[in-house]
């Protein structure tokens, strides 16, 4: 299985960027994943934002195969624990999910469009976080479940 992380805009805050760069390189030793950084749409404080999360769709949706299986990273989706998290992704390599692929949204979130075709959502946490941070603690928590999974000493429970 591959993980594919899209995200939307680059990050403008060095802390997030150096800490995804440390769990990117950490994870690529246990499965194929890749970071798709989406262009911000241009002249965005100009638009609305349902307009905004339309473009930020149609951009999207040019990094998504039919064959993904696609997961929204979204407030009001599934929450696991860890240990939970870690089995959830066994589950998707034992069906045979070729690419796995998670979405963070821009500052406003997914358009209709988005949640329309994609029904799996998996919320970080219950709190409200930067769409940057996600980032930063969706590959640490891939990161983490690898090394429950490979029976390392990362995580305590």
């Amino acid at each position: 299985m591959n993980i594919k992380l899209i995200v939307v805009g680059k990050t403008n805050q060095d802390y997030v960027e150096k800490g995804v760069e440390e769990y990117f390189s950490r994870l690529k030793h246990y499965i194929g994943f890749e970071i798709v950084v989406v262009n911000d749409v241009k002249n965005a404080k100009n638009l609305s934002s349902s307009i905004l999360k339309d473009k930020e769709a149609e951009n999207i949706l040019k990094h998504i195969n039919s064959t993904d299986t696609v997961v929204l990273l979204d407030e009001r989706g599934k929450e696991f624990r860890s240990m939970e998290f870690a089995d959830y992704l066994q589950k998707k390599m034992n069906k045979g999910t070729k690419t796995l692929v998670f979405i963070v949204g821009g500052a406003f979130g997914f358009s209709d469009k988005i949640y329309s075709l994609y029904q799996e959502r998996l919320s970080i946490s219950k709190m409200t976080f930067s769409h940057q941070m996600i980032r930063l603690l969706i590959t640490e928590q891939l990161y983490r479940a690898f090394t429950i999974l490979n029976n390392e000493p990362y995580h305590n429970e």
